[in-house]
Formats: structure tokens, sequence, C-alpha cells
């Protein structure tokens, strides 16, 4: 950074850290100030739009011409997930995985229910979804293309998305778990190094609840607790849980498959929050995976209520001996934000939101702890920069800085890792902190190009950010998210783009656009409900009549479909055209039906005749021509 702009953004910092000292600080008055600083900073923000129009000039993508990278986000309380290019901030697909989603019939046919899960009677056991974090599969180190995953934090359930087709295939819910919010894949296998995939995902549960939660206990939290659980990437079956002690938020894992961790708040197993407070630390809670899954091999686990996954015991109090441990709890700064892991596979980094700092833990000392060779778990941090105020979630360059997103102070600090540590050893003239670019506003998650991977290439950083106040046209009360590109190729950050975000996106991962690999059509043998000519027609087996469908543009197969009043009626329809993009819709007025089939893919719904009438059955995705005459008499005789 040259000197102009360290001062300025010195004078910057200071303005902020003065602003704050007058107000209450670091609780919830102290975020509330950090809100009221950003009114005082339009005159930056202009500064900074116009810095920042100038300093895109190179990243434009022409109509036409493709991005270099997809971005996939989660999208918080909408329950879906978002496939964006960058650098151009373009939405590509809105991916519904835990929400309803009318286009495509997410949550209407029988195939989407079928995986999110319905209640006895056929309706959706949830309707409601809160997406928080996204993560892809790995082979060797980085992204395989096969796989995406996202949890819901409010019904706790984890999801997986073909990177292939971009839809989900898979939902599971997590037994006795409440507030499921870090997920993370492995890397490798913990017990066999010749498997170098992604096999097992880890799921770290938030909130302390009754174990199991049946009504007892519930004037009693000193006897709630939370769970760890483990998934089985390929069946998407739960493998093991571990109780421990503390609020889990995120997870990392390490690239060698040994190692997952979550940081922790909450480490009192308070249930109010003086009593979350009382602590100077809290902690990263690091987990033995092979050492559990010898435990669960040998029998030495207990189940809890109607669960059948096995669960051992993880809390500080029953594993002393590092020798048998299966968790290490290494303190870190009060109340951490987040954990993530470094390109070179060295470090974990967790960012203390209450405390200004960073705390670097060295994953060979972990694994040294867990072999009896190192003293006490806090042995393990190698750095502890201060690096400003709010610090939450950490990105890497693949050149040994990270960058850190600081949520009082709006801005995001790049710093040097092994600076730090040389820093903590008491190298009194390290240079640790970089340099720090101020963001609009309020920085929550921020994740680098191909940066939670062996591949981090330093190009791209996107800061999402909580607040977007003066940056977008007004469109009432509730303003847009902002996410903010940066490019951090050289050797200062430069905000190139204000993108957009419908409320509210949490975590996301940016990939090259050569490592997805997509299909173009469906092959209709996948689907062994598919609508051939010998299959098609109406068949009736008493008052349940099922309608075998085939569409072809401009047309359906059957002019007139006739049912009658109290008939449960099941649409069954294959997309038989093989042209790239042409989708066909299938909506039937009054009866809720609505959605689409790609090509040659086939896709089910049932309802009730319940009411009598004529009704029109047409395609709603636009196909030919003469698409507004591809349309079916649906008559329901009374």
């Amino acid at each position: 950074m040259d000197s102009k702009n360290k001062e300025l953004a010195d004078e910057s910092t200071s303005a902020r850290r003065g602003f704050l000292s007058k107000s209450a600080a670091l609780g919830v008055a102290g975020v509330a100030a950090g809100l009221t600083a950003c009114k005082d900073d339009a005159g930056a923000a202009k500064g900074a739009a116009a810095g920042a129009a100038k300093a895109a000039g190179g990243h434009e993508v022409a109509p036409g011409q493709l991005d270099e990278y997809y971005a996939f986000i989660s999208s918080g309380h909408s329950g879906e997930m978002r496939a964006l290019g960058l650098p151009s901030g373009r939405t590509l697909k809105r991916i519904p995985v835990f929400n309803i989603d009318c286009m495509v019939g997410w949550g209407v046919t029988n195939e989407s229910k079928a995986i999110m899960g319905t209640k006895a009677d056929g309706s959706l056991k949830y309707t409601t979804g809160d997406t928080h974090h996204v993560h892809g599969s790995y082979k060797d180190g980085t992204y395989d293309g096969r796989w995406l995953f996202v949890n819901d934090k409010i019904h706790s359930r984890l999801a997986r998305v073909r990177m292939d087709t971009m839809e989900c295939d898979k939902i599971v819910e997590l037994p006795n778990v409440m507030g499921f919010h870090g997920m993370f894949p492995d890397k490798c296998d913990p017990v066999d190094s010749k498997i170098n995939y992604t096999t097992r995902v880890f799921c770290g549960g938030e909130f302390h609840i009754p174990l199991p939660n049946d009504g007892r206990d519930l004037e009693d939290p000193s006897k709630w607790g939370a769970l760890f659980s483990c998934v089985n990437a390929e069946t998407m079956e739960l493998m093991w849980q571990v109780r421990v002690d503390g609020n889990m938020d995120l997870v990392a894992t390490s690239y060698d498959g040994k190692l997952a961790a979550s940081n922790q708040y909450n480490t009192e197993n308070a249930a109010d929050l003086s009593g979350m407070m009382s602590s100077e630390r809290d902690a990263c809670v690091f987990f033995n995976v092979e050492r559990i899954e010898k435990l669960v091999k040998d029998g030495k686990f207990t189940t809890i209520a109607g669960s059948k996954v096995p669960v051992v015991d993880g809390r500080a109090a029953a594993n002393g001996d590092p020798k048998t441990a299966i968790t290490c709890y290494v303190p870190v700064g009060k109340n951490p934000h987040g954990v993530n892991a470094s390109p070179d596979g060295k470090y974990f980094v967790c960012s203390g939101k209450l405390s200004p700092t960073a705390t670097v833990i060295d994953l060979a000392l972990v694994a040294k702890w867990f072999a009896g060779e190192v003293k006490t778990p806090r042995d393990t941090v190698v750095a502890e920069p201060e690096i400003g105020l709010g610090p939450l979630h950490t990105a890497f360059d693949g050149k040994g800085n990270a960058y850190t997103s600081l949520f009082l102070d709006s801005q995001c600090v790049k710093w040097n890792v092994d600076a730090a540590i040389a820093q903590f050893k008491g190298d009194k003239n390290a240079k640790v902190i970089l340099e720090k670019l101020d963001v609009h506003y309020q920085p929550g998650h921020n994740y680098s190009s191909m940066g939670e991977t062996k591949q981090a290439d330093g190009k791209y950083l996107n800061s999402g950010n909580k607040f977007s106040k003066d940056r977008f046209l007004p469109i009432g009360p509730l303003h847009p998210e902002t996410e903010q590109l940066i490019d951090i190729s050289g050797a200062n950050m430069k905000l190139i783009a204000d993108h957009t975000a419908y409320s509210e996106p949490h975590d996301g991962i940016i990939v090259r656009r050569d490592v997805v690999k997509t299909r173009q059509i469906y092959n209709m043998d996948d689907f062994p409900n598919a609508v051939k000519p010998e299959t098609a027609g109406i068949e009736r087996k008493g008052n349940k009549v099922h309608v075998r469908l085939m569409s072809v543009a401009p047309a359906y197969s059957m002019p007139v479909i006739k049912v009658k009043k109290g008939d449960e009626v099941t649409i069954t329809l294959t997309n038989h055209d093989k042209v790239e993009d042409l989708a066909h819709g299938c909506a039937l007025p009054t009866y809720n039906i609505n959605f689409i089939v790609n090509p040659q893919e086939t896709k089910s719904v049932t309802f009730k005749a319940d009411h009598a009438g004529a009704f029109w059955l047409y395609c709603t995705h636009f196909c030919h021509a003469l698409h507004l005459e591809m349309r079916s008499r649906f008559l329901v005789e009374a």
C-alpha cells in the first residue's frame, strides 16, 4: 500500500474506532454503533464507487462472452441456492432446495416431494428453510464437479445438489439437532488414504436442546446438549454423532482427512447471554475422525431415543487423555465466528467476533497433541494477530495472505500468515497487516476464487455485506444486500463491482468454470416412469387415474383428458424433445399444479379432482411459435 493510501486507511479506521469507543464496547450496542457510523460514510462511499468504476475497466464481461467463474451462494431464509457468473455478477440460476418453486415445480411434483420429505398425508413436512453455507465435493484437494452441499439451519437438514444438472437430489434431516449451522465435506477419507475424494460431510449443531427433545428436562438447561454429525456423502445417511461442549458455528476439514473442526461460542454451556459471556475465551474443537469411527466400529456408543445413529461422548470431561481423546478444545478469541483452512493445508484460522484477533492453529501440532506430544491444546496456536474490530470469516489467495471480514470496521483486512507467526514468536518488525479496504457495509462472509482448495488462485475476493444503504436505487424498507467483488491479483486490493443480492445470502464458493461439467439434456432412460408411445394414455384403477402424457412442441400427446370428480389423479409427463433448452411446462388452473420438464425429462404430480368443470392444461414455458396453442382440455365430470 502506498503511503497516501495507508494514511487514508488509518484515518478511516481511527474514525470508526473513535466513534465506537463512545458507545458500548463490543456487545449488541457496539453492533448498533457500527451501523450508525455508516451514515457518516456517504462521501467516502461515493468516492469508492468512482474508484471502483475506474478500476473495473478490464473486468467487464462483454455481451456473448462467458464468465471465468461460477459463484455458488446460499440464499438464507429463501431456502434456495444461487448460481452466479463472475466477474459479471449475472444470476445464472436459482436452485430450489428447501423452498417451494412454482416455476420448476419444486415442492409440487411427486419427485421433489419425495426428496424434500412429506407427512403421512403426502403434504410437505416443511415449507420453510434457512440456507447458510455452500461447499463442493473434492478430489485431490480441489473441486471435482460432482456435488454441492448446503445446510438448512432452521430444520437441521443437509441437502446435496448435483453439479451436472444443478438440481437437488438428496435431503437428510439430522436427528436430535437444532440450529444446524456449519457444514463442510471431507477432502480425503480419514481411514483409507488411497481414497482421495469426498466421502463424508460434517455438520455442526448450534443450539443446546434436551436429548431427546421430547418434553423432558425443559426446566433444566444444564442437561441439554449439542451434537456434531457425520453424513455419508454418497448415500446421504447419518453415520455417527458426537456430543460436545459449547455451541458449534462453522466447520472446516483438513486436506489429509484426519481432522474436522468447528469454532465454538458458549463453551460455558450457558442458557442465557450473561452466562455465555462469562469466560475469557471460547474454543475451536477438533475431531479425530479415525478414533471416532473406531469407537463406533467397536460398539462403544449410545443412541438417543428412537434414533439408531451411534453417539459418542466428545465433551472435554470425557476426553482428558490426549492419546485416547476424540476431541481437542483449542482456546481462541471470545465468541469466534468462522474457522477456515489455508490452501497449503497447514493451518486453521478462527476469528474472535468479540476480540479484534484472528487465531492461527497449526494442524501438525493438533495431531501431535492427539499423540500426547504437545502439553496443552493452547500450545497448538502459532499466531494471534490483532487485525480489526469484529473479525468474522477468512479467505486465502494461495500466496500466503489471508483476507478477513471486519464486521464493525466495515472493512476487509489483508494480512500475511507467516508474518503473523513471526510476530507471535517475538519478531517486532514483522509486517502482519498489509492493507485494509472499505466495503459497504458490515461484511459477513467473504470468499476467494478457488480459495478453499489447493488451487487457490488469488484473483477475486467476494465480500458479502449485510447492508447497502446508499449503494443502489431505493426499493422500500427492505434493501438489497451487496456482494462486492474485489480484485486481489495485484499488490493492492481493488473494489471492481457492486452486485445486488436479494436477502439474505451467507457463504459461498467461487469455482473455475472448467470444473463445472453440466448436462445439456437428460437421458430418458434415467427415469423409470418415463412415458413412451407404448405406455402413453389413461389408466383407471377404481378411483385412481393415471394420465401418462408426452410433450413434443407444440402439443401434448392427448388433446382431451377426462376424469371424474373425486378421482385421485396422477399426471406423468415426459418431454420427448431433444433440442437443448427446449423445456415444456404443465399448468392446471385452479388445481395448484405448475411444473416444467426439460428435454427428455419426466416429472409427475398427484392430486384429487375435487371440483368439476373444464380446465385448460397448458404449457407455461415458451417452446414454439405455436406455444400458446399447446394445451389439452382437462375435463372433470361431476
